[in-house]
């Protein structure tokens, strides 16, 4: 019995470190998925190598987030395996049949699991993280998602450059994405550079990335466009004028 407790006292250890940690990185501006999965990479040492992984090992805060993760996840693994060990084998519970053992770990784990997937434990940590994070350290803990109102259809999204695309080599104030209602925030050059709020004769080359701002279905059909489809581009900036006036009409109904 004491086995099986030390095993879901470890368990919910486990989890409470790495949404702790998944809240931590997203701070550093990692979104919620992504946060999640490198946390749960790090603490299980699965060692997924994504361009997210390189973007935490690149990314100071975020690498000594990973690394405490990794140290706790190893001495996790190891104590929670022993204690599943000591449940089924050890001679404190010689007394307590098998099937007792299994429905009660089972039955742990599964109250774990639900506890852990609240929506009310998920604000309720987050909450507590915040005010620990301000206290404690330096990083930033701006709410971007509530800032950008990332919701819905709007969305902030790599956008990767190959030859042949519409943006590849031509200046921002020939494309004009923003009359589109895509805006740049910043081109990640292939050679690790980075321009922050570009100006209009900033251009981005195949291998670059832009780092952009607008409705998902706009930027996805700006990721596809080829060169030389302007008619394209006509039509996106109609497409806008008419969603620009539809939420003017919206605003003006309801203020």
């Amino acid at each position: 019995m004491i086995a099986i407790l030390s095993l879901l006292l470890v368990v919910t250890l486990s989890v409470l470190v790495t949404r702790i940690a998944a809240i931590a990185l997203r701070h550093t501006g990692l979104a919620r998925q992504t946060a999640r999965f490198q946390a749960r990479s790090a603490f299980s040492r699965a060692g997924f190598t994504t361009k997210e992984s390189e973007k935490v090992v690149n990314h100071p805060v975020r690498r000594r987030i990973i690394l405490t993760l990794m140290l706790l996840g190893n001495a996790g693994i190891i104590t929670a395996v022993s204690s599943l060990m000591l449940a089924f084998v050890g001679s404190a519970d010689e007394g307590m049949a098998l099937w007792i053992k299994v429905v009660l770990l089972m039955g742990g784990l599964a109250l774990l699991w639900a506890f852990a997937s609240s929506q009310w434990f998920e604000q309720i940590l987050s909450r507590l993280v915040d005010l620990a994070l301000k206290r404690f350290t330096r990083l930033d803990i701006s709410d971007y998602e509530g800032l950008l109102h990332l919701a819905g259809d709007y969305k902030i999204v790599e956008l990767g450059i190959a030859d042949g695309d519409w943006l590849d080599g031509q200046p921002l104030r020939v494309v004009r994405p923003a009359d589109e209602g895509v805006l740049v925030l910043g081109i990640a050059k292939a050679n690790g550079e980075w321009l922050g709020t570009p100006g209009g004769d900033s251009a981005a080359h195949s291998g670059d990335t832009l780092i952009v701002y607008g409705r998902t279905e706009t930027i996805r059909e700006l990721e596809q466009r080829r060169a030389g489809d302007d008619r394209d581009h006509a039509d996106a900036v109609d497409e806008q004028r008419r969603i620009a006036d539809a939420e003017r009409e919206k605003a003006e109904r309801t203020g």
